[in-house]
């Protein structure tokens, strides 16, 4: 199955690089461009993208405002923000917005197309270091996260391993247990704890200290 891409950054250069990484992968394809966020809105809605690539900054309307109306209407694309900023700011809004990864500027090729896979697969990604400045905003707050005791003993062990940053196919041969199996314990967890996405789960197991 081809995964269709849209790519939404207001630098042309940096646009076509991206779509050349994007055509020359045997699995994916792009869908189109757009240099604003109200560009990408209607480029999504005419192509109905599985993954969006999407700056943060942009003239007029911004990635994070763009990605919320994109995502707010009919459609099963994710989102994964593109920036050169590391501010907890950002990362937060954007995950509010409902992005499913985020990504710095500067990262390596093939941990972008990593992470467009990924993504439609279902997965959460964060960059590292933007895991880790997020996992400190979030733990220095006063709200805990919800009880782990509810937990099963299985439960727990996928829990930590998602806070270890593990894919679900690393956790599947982790445990050897099958990605079905995974996907199922990682539903359980989602509802136990009360959590909007994989990314929570990961400041859930941080706050719970699975992970330290």
């Amino acid at each position: 199955m081809t995964i269709r891409v849209v790519i939404a950054d207001d630098q042309p250069l940096l646009r076509h690089s991206l779509a050349a990484v994007i055509d020359a992968q045997a699995d994916m394809a792009m869908a189109g461009e757009a240099g604003t966020g109200d560009e990408a809105i209607a480029v999504c809605a005419e192509t109905r993208p599985d993954v969006v690539l999407m700056d943060i900054r942009m003239p007029g309307m911004d990635g994070i405002e763009a990605t919320r109306r994109i995502l707010a209407g009919d459609t099963n694309a994710r989102v994964i923000v593109l920036t050169m900023f590391e501010l907890d700011e950002y990362v937060r809004s954007a995950l509010l917005a409902g992005a499913s990864g985020f990504l710095l500027k500067d990262a390596h090729p093939d941990r972008l197309l990593d992470a467009v896979r990924r993504v439609h697969q279902g997965e959460s990604l964060l960059a590292p270091s933007v895991l880790e400045r997020l996992i400190e905003s979030y733990v220095s707050r006063p709200a805990p996260a919800k009880s782990v005791k509810t937990l099963t003993e299985r439960e727990t062990e996928v829990l930590t391993l998602v806070g270890h940053g593990l894919s679900n196919d690393e956790i599947a041969a982790r445990l050897t247990i099958s990605i079905k199996t995974v996907k199922t314990h990682i539903g359980h967890l989602l509802s136990k704890l009360h959590a909007r996405d994989r990314a929570h789960l990961v400041i859930a197991a941080y706050e719970s200290d699975l992970v330290g």
